[in-house]
């Protein structure tokens, strides 16, 4: 690995482009950039050992990163938030611990992601993609919780208890209206039964009755005859 300084109209304080040089049949390949150009790596099922490099990365070209099926350890390193390219990730069956990093929430472009079956443990994190994918995706992981697992993360239970207790006073609330409605049913229907039934029952009431609904719909005879003699005056004159 090699570097050249930018041009001079794009000089930047402290930057450097990089360069792999590559003999190949006996003439001499220069690529820039390199990290741009590698868009795939696939270390599947190779029984490989240790940590995952920091320097994956700084593979900004990454669309693909396959590292299944492995004796890998060690923590998810956080610079793999850098790869904003990345669609595929795969560490499922290591032996990956610590927490999943945040920064993966980051990554906009990752439709295929699989971290089951390692040692990784905490909250899932939330945000953008890591949303997006369901229970197979993070299990065979017994630490983990969230979401996703639809397990609750130590310290919910502190969220969840008011919750608890609104829900309870809600019940009481609709408890109470509840009895107030049917107090209110059964005293209306006590009353109105009552009064009709003295009114049918017993005949002074039930004549005293009639008497009076034959006076009020005199009254309201009357008082429309001579409303409409007022207002057909007042038309004809």
């Amino acid at each position: 690995m090699m570097e050249r300084p930018v041009n001079r109209s794009e000089i930047v304080e402290g930057y450097y482009d990089s360069k792999v040089s590559l003999m190949w049949k006996g003439q001499e390949h220069v690529f820039f950039n390199p990290e741009y150009l590698l868009m795939s790596i696939d270390l599947s099922s190779n029984n490989l050992t240790g940590e995952i490099p920091t320097g994956f990365g700084y593979l900004l070209g990454l669309v693909s990163l396959n590292l299944s099926r492995n004796n890998l350890n060690g923590e998810i390193p956080d610079e793999i938030g850098n790869l904003n390219l990345l669609e595929f990730f795969d560490l499922s069956r290591n032996h990956f611990s610590g927490k999943i990093p945040s920064t993966l929430s980051k990554i906009d472009r990752l439709s295929v992601l699989d971290l089951s079956n390692n040692n990784l443990i905490g909250r899932i994190p939330r945000g953008r993609q890591l949303q997006t994918f369901d229970a197979s995706t993070f299990g065979g992981n017994l630490g983990l919780c969230g979401e996703q697992l639809n397990k609750s993360c130590p310290g919910d239970e502190t969220i969840a208890k008011p919750q608890g207790l609104a829900i309870d006073g809600e019940d009481d609330n609709s408890i109470f209206y509840g009895a107030l409605y049917m107090s209110l049913g059964f005293g209306f229907f006590t009353g109105f039964w009552c009064l009709l039934g003295t009114i049918l029952l017993w005949q002074p009431w039930r004549i005293a009755y009639m008497r009076v609904l034959n006076r009020l719909t005199d009254y309201i005879l009357v008082t429309m005859e001579v409303n409409m003699g007022k207002c057909h005056r007042w038309l004809t004159g």
